[in-house]
Order: structure tokens, then C-alpha cells, then sequence
């Protein structure tokens, strides 16, 4: 897995429209619906995966622009290797945005909650988390956080078309851990 970095979202309770009762909460990746901690790429403060580094990162760049942290929940992510194109049906490389500083700090430990699968058609940031964007959820086993539980699943999925009505890809899929805040927000 590629380390790609942490996030800090406001977590929302599984919409009724998304039919999926087992679902509680959405933990995507994407803004779509639970938000990031605000709209941080005009800052330039994150890294080449459009991530943060470390969790010190996130707190300064809310504290700068006075946005208040309470009721986030931070995140970590870790990337399957490849992305997957579908245009072509085939695995290929990625890596962070050139230029960019990318110095990620791994936690000592977190929490998996389960995979969740992105489209990044720009090659930069995570667009779209069609599990829950796009109503995927209600075609493949998914946990109570709107994610996949095993990367084997997640990759077979992914190549076997689920996604194939989803928003364009290509197709990344990330590892989502849950930890705590220390040294308060």
C-alpha cells in the first residue's frame, strides 16, 4: 500500500435516499458528502496525493483560517498501488502530483474501517466515492461506514464492472483508518 496521508471530514449519518440499511455513516474519502475539514486546496498545504502529511498539518491550516476542528473525525489513508483503467481494463502506476512536497508521517496506529473505491480523472485529487456518490453501495457488500471490508473484494469489484456506471475513473482504491485526535483540535 502507498502512504497517502491524513484528512480531517464532518461525518454524516447514511442519507435515506442511499438504500442501504446497514448502512450508519458515510466514511468516504470524497467531499461529496461527509466534508472535508473545510476547502483547503486554495492554501496549498497539502501534499502531492491532496492529503495532509501529518495531523499538525491540518491544525495549522485550521487554526490560520480560523476553522474550528470540533466534530471532525481524522483519518488516514493508504493506497492500493495501482489504479485501475477501465477504459482499457488494465492496473496502472500512479504516484503524487510532481512538485508537490510529500513527506508523509505514518501514524503508529489506527483503526481500519475499510476500503473505499475513488475516481480520479484529473490524476490529482480524489473526486468522486461512488460507493455512496453513486449509489454502488446498493450493488456490493459494504460495512456500516459505506465502505468495502476486504481489499480483495475491492479490487474484484473494480475489475469485475461495478463501478462501470459510476463517474469516470480511473479507479483508486484507498484504505480508510480512523484515529483519534491528540493534543486536542
Amino acid at each position: 500500500m502507498i502512504e497517502l496521508g491524513y484528512m480531517a471530514k464532518r461525518i454524516i449519518a447514511r442519507p435515506d435516499w442511499l438504500n442501504v440499511p446497514t448502512v450508519k455513516d458515510i466514511c468516504s474519502v470524497c467531499g461529496c458528502m461527509s466534508m472535508d475539514f473545510c476547502d483547503y486546496t486554495p492554501f496549498w498545504k497539502h501534499n502531492g496525493f491532496w492529503f495532509f502529511d501529518s495531523p499538525s498539518a491540518i491544525r495549522a491550516v485550521a487554526w490560520e483560517h480560523n476553522v474550528d476542528l470540533i466534530d471532525t473525525a481524522l483519518f488516514y489513508f493508504r493506497g492500493y498501488e495501482r489504479q485501475f483503467d477501465a477504459d482499457n481494463g488494465k492496473w496502472i502506476d500512479y504516484g503524487p502530483e510532481q512538485g508537490m512536497r510529500t513527506e508523509i508521517a505514518p501514524p503508529l496506529s489506527a483503526e481500519l474501517l475499510g476500503y473505499d473505491i475513488v475516481t480520479c480523472s484529473m490524476q490529482n485529487a480524489p473526486e468522486h466515492s461512488p460507493l455512496s456518490c453513486n449509489h454502488v453501495a446498493a450493488h456490493v457488500r459494504v460495512n456500516d461506514h459505506c465502505l468495502v471490508d476486504s481489499l480483495d473484494y475491492a479490487v474484484e469489484q473494480v475489475e469485475t464492472g461495478a463501478f462501470s456506471n459510476a463517474e469516470p475513473g480511473p479507479f483508486r482504491i484507498i484504505a480508510v483508518h480512523a484515529l483519534p485526535w491528540v493534543d486536542g483540535r
